[in-house]
C-alpha cells in the first residue's frame, strides 16, 4: 500500500462523499463551492490511486459502481459522525465535571444544594454519579469524588471536607411501641434492649456504647444493613434504632420523622474528603466545583 493511500486524501474523500450522495458532479461542486472540473479531477485521482472505478459516467449523470457504493456508505457515515461530534461537543460544548458521591452524602447533603450550584455556575454541567469506596487512584472513575476515610488515598489528592458525628435516633412510632412494652428508648439500658439497626457491621454501635459508659453489649434484636440509605429507611419505618449521621440527618429530626434519643455523640476517626487526581484541580471547571463544595461544607459546619 502506498504512502498516499495510508495518509488518506481527505479533501478528495469529502468531494467523493458529496458526489456520491448527490449523484451529480455539478451539484457536488455547488455544495462545495468549487468547479465541476475540480470535482471530476479529484474523483479521477482517487480512482487512479486506488486502481478502482468508483463512478459510471453517463451522458448527463453518474452512478456508483459496487465499490463506489460500498465506499460511499462508509464515508458518509464517517463524515456524519464527525459533524455530529463537532456540533454536540465542540460548538455547543459546556464544561462537564463528573462528581461521585455515596448515597447518604448525595441524597442528604449534595442534592438539596444542586440548585445553588446551577445558579452559581450555569456554565458547568455537573454529572453526579454513585461513588464506591476508594482504596487508591486505580478505582477513580470521576473527576472528583467525595469519600469517607482517614485522609490517605495513594495516588490521589485529598482535601478535608466535613466531619460528622453519630447519635442514636428512632422514629416516634418505634418510641411509642417500645414504651408500650415497658422500654424507654431515651434510657441507654432500655435502648440497647430494643431493635438495633447496624450499618455494615457492629463496630459503630459498640463504640457508641463504650462512649456512653455501657459495658460490652450483646444485642439480642439486631439487623445489619450495608447501605446507609437502607438503614435510614428502616429507621423511618420503625424497624429499629439507628446511629444517625449528623449533620446529614438533621432534616429528619427537624421535621419530626426521627427523634434524637440522647445527647451523647460518637465522633468517628474518619471524615468526608474531597478527592481528585494530582493536577486535576488545576482545570478551571474542576477547581470551581471543588471550591464550591468546600464553601458549602464550611457553611454547613458553621
Amino acid at each position: 500500500m502506498s504512502a498516499e493511500v495510508r495518509r488518506l486524501p481527505l479533501t478528495a474523500l469529502r468531494t467523493f462523499e458529496a458526489a456520491a450522495r448527490l449523484l451529480s458532479f455539478k451539484d457536488a461542486a455547488d455544495e462545495l463551492c468549487v468547479s465541476a472540473t475540480t470535482v471530476s479531477n479529484q474523483i479521477r485521482h482517487l480512482e487512479q490511486s486506488w486502481q478502482t472505478k468508483l463512478f459510471i459516467r453517463h451522458t448527463r449523470a453518474v452512478s456508483l459502481t459496487t465499490q463506489g457504493n460500498a465506499l460511499s456508505q462508509v464515508v458518509t457515515r464517517a463524515f456524519g459522525e464527525i459533524q455530529s461530534e463537532v456540533q454536540s461537543n465542540i460548538l455547543n460544548a459546556k464544561n462537564t465535571v463528573t462528581l461521585a458521591v455515596g448515597p447518604m452524602f448525595g441524597s442528604h447533603w449534595l442534592i438539596p444544594r444542586l440548585g445553588r450550584f446551577r445558579a452559581a455556575h450555569p456554565e458547568i454541567d455537573l454529572v453526579v454519579t454513585h461513588g464506591s469506596r476508594l482504596g487508591d487512584s486505580k478505582g477513580m472513575r470521576s473527576d472528583i469524588t467525595v469519600d469517607w476515610g482517614s485522609g490517605h488515598w495513594p495516588g490521589l489528592k485529598s482535601r478535608w471536607l466535613m466531619d460528622i458525628v453519630y447519635a442514636p435516633v428512632a422514629s416516634p412510632e418505634l418510641i411509642r411501641r417500645s414504651k408500650a412494652r415497658g422500654l424507654n428508648l431515651h434510657k441507654f439500658t432500655d435502648l440497647v434492649q430494643g431493635p438495633i439497626l447496624h450499618q455494615h457491621d457492629r463496630l459503630d454501635w459498640s463504640d457508641w456504647c463504650a462512649v456512653a459508659g455501657l459495658d460490652p453489649v450483646v444485642f439480642n434484636n439486631e439487623t445489619v444493613i450495608a447501605d446507609s440509605s437502607f438503614v435510614l429507611q428502616a429507621a423511618l419505618d420503625a424497624q429499629g434504632s439507628a446511629l444517625g449521621v449528623f449533620p446529614l440527618m438533621q432534616g429528619e429530626i427537624d421535621d419530626g420523622r426521627l427523634v434524637r434519643l440522647t445527647d451523647i455523640d460518637l465522633v468517628p476517626q474518619r471524615s468526608f474528603y474531597l478527592l481528585s487526581r494530582p493536577g486535576q484541580a488545576a482545570i478551571s471547571c474542576v477547581r470551581k466545583v471543588c471550591d464550591w463544595l468546600i464553601q458549602q461544607a464550611e457553611v454547613t459546619v458553621a
